[in-house]
């Protein structure tokens, strides 16, 4: 039996951070069609180019949080409170320091930006706007963010996603209600702003009371030297992951930026469902390489490639042949804006598919620590992106900005899967392509399949529903097949796991008994 990254908090993480997406996708469904419907198209679409345009600060916690996790894997397996100590103080300081460039860029973007919407919003509305999400997103992602880290790196993800779980219900609520009682998009912001401040404070609270963290100690800047090559890596993948609303918002219109929030929440939202296993093992990958378990490593990640492969098949073509329905549905009475733009929704939903197919890569690249060694690759992805997009946005609009995205995500797919066969696991790349082929054979049979049942007429969610089940358990039923006969090893040892962890249940509830 594969004894699979630490296999307890692995499930935790992986439970709670499903329930957590699951949380997301619903609030994510609600909020914005409340915003369509109360406040019109170009407001959603402008409070989402806002969003885009500030979220720089993620940079924060995705670029230097690489490093910061890949360098506490280690001690945390020692148990050496002093090195963790010293990597969580040589954080803080970083962060500070970004935290006041964020700053600094939020004031330049609050008198920047109304210019660039200026055709549909006065100055003044636009600038209090800006600061109002400014400073929530300021809050979210910066106080509490080394503590966050030090939480996944010990495989304690969940506790996080619980708390994020309770913000973010209360954050819908208030902005329900909010909108309810008639209140304007600057008040529905800032009660959001308000809600998301306890999220940093109860994880202060909680690490303080779980490590035993040494404020007097020194820094250890040392153990996240790599820590601007983590940082370049994430700018370049923001750059790349932002690129279509910014283009959108500065040569297109704020509707379209709207269009373009509308499907790429519904598509990025599926692909949550795919990246939870990514939250959940990426500490335990990183255990293991500390560890020097080269054996175990390869056959968790053959495994974990298997499942990651799987679930995107199934996931994104029932996607695919669901999303046009939903949105007919979904936007049923909006006019001011054509929510119907079948072509760019294949195109972004392929584009999503790449992504989710490059997790395994990523997670391990980033466990073992080789951010100098791939952040050429990061640049030219984002490269690729804006070139393309800027390219294509001006002659086929929003089709291609995704074609843009799609091309750049499956030529960083490629490159992360072969440096990974060869720089880490130390395997064929033939595995990959191998893997690739049958899957994208299994996506074409599983359309040529629903394509000969007769797609009902869709009036209500429950018709919509009735039909998503049907295409799904084909999709589930073809991958699962296509699964039994190429890849009995990974099924095989999947299927252990699942026995493994049972049997530990009922030995647990024995010895209760």
């Amino acid at each position: 039996m594969v004894k699979i990254m630490r296999t307890k908090k692995a499930l935790e993480n992986i439970i709670c951070e499903f329930l957590l997406e699951l949380v997301t996708v619903v609030c994510g469904l609600i909020v914005p069609r409340l915003i369509i419907g109360t406040f019109g198209s170009g407001i959603n679409g402008l409070s989402s180019s806002i969003s885009q345009f500030l979220s720089y600060i993620v940079l924060l916690e995705s670029g230097v949080g690489g490093v910061m996790r890949a360098a506490l894997y280690k001690p945390l397996a020692e148990n050496d409170i002093n090195s963790i100590s010293g990597i969580i103080k040589a954080s803080e300081r970083f962060f500070k320091k970004i935290a006041f460039i964020f700053l600094a860029y939020l004031l330049v973007l609050s008198v920047i930006y109304p210019f660039i919407v200026q055709k549909d919003f006065d100055y003044l509305f636009t600038f209090s706007l800006v600061l109002i999400i400014g400073i929530s997103t300021f809050f979210q992602y910066y106080f509490g963010i080394s503590y966050q880290i030090l939480l996944q790196a010990d495989q304690r993800q969940y506790i996080s996603s619980l708390m994020r779980i309770g913000t973010m219900v209360v954050n819908s609520v208030m902005i329900i209600l909010l909108i309810k009682i008639g209140a304007s998009i600057h008040i529905v912001k800032l009660g959001s702003s308000i809600v998301f401040l306890a999220r940093p404070i109860m994880l202060n609270l909680y690490v303080k009371k779980k490590y035993s963290i040494i404020k007097s100690c020194e820094p250890d800047n040392n153990a996240i030297k790599q820590k601007w090559d983590g940082l370049g890596h994430h700018i370049a993948y923001f750059v790349h992951n932002n690129t279509d609303i910014v283009l959108l918002t500065i040569f297109t219109n704020v509707k379209e930026v709207s269009v373009y929030s509308v499907y790429y929440m519904i598509i990025s939202n599926i692909s949550k469902i795919v990246t939870i296993f990514s939250t959940g093992l990426e500490a335990a990958f990183g255990n293991m390489i500390a560890k020097g378990e080269k054996e175990t490593l390869s056959r968790n990640f053959n495994l974990f490639e298997f499942i990651v492969f799987s679930l995107t098949t199934i996931l994104f073509t029932s996607t695919s042949l669901l999303i046009m329905p939903f949105i007919s549905i979904y936007t049923r009475g909006v006019t001011d804006v054509n929510y119907n733009r079948p072509l760019f929704a294949y195109i972004l939903t392929a584009a999503i598919a790449a992504y989710c197919i490059r997790i395994p890569y990523h997670a391990v690249v980033l466990a073992a620590g080789h951010f100098k060694q791939t952040k050429k690759g990061a640049y030219l992805e984002a490269a690729i992106n804006v070139i393309v997009s800027i390219v294509l946005v001006n002659i086929i609009g929003i089709e291609g900005v995704a074609i843009g995205t799609l091309v750049a995500m499956l030529y960083r797919t490629i490159q992360y899967a072969f440096y990974l066969s060869k720089n880490v696991i130390q395997r064929s790349s033939f595995c990959f392509i191998k893997k690739l082929t049958i899957y994208m054979v299994s996506v074409l049979v599983i359309i040529l399949f629903v394509n000969i049942i007769q797609e009902p007429v869709f009036r209500t969610y429950y018709d919509w529903l009735n039909y998503a089940i049907i295409v799904t358990v084909i999709a589930l039923l073809i991958t699962l097949a296509a699964g039994l006969i190429f890849f009995r090893m990974e099924i095989h040892d999947l299927i252990s796991i699942a026995k493994g962890t049972l049997s530990k249940k009922r030995e647990v509830k024995k010895r209760e008994n």
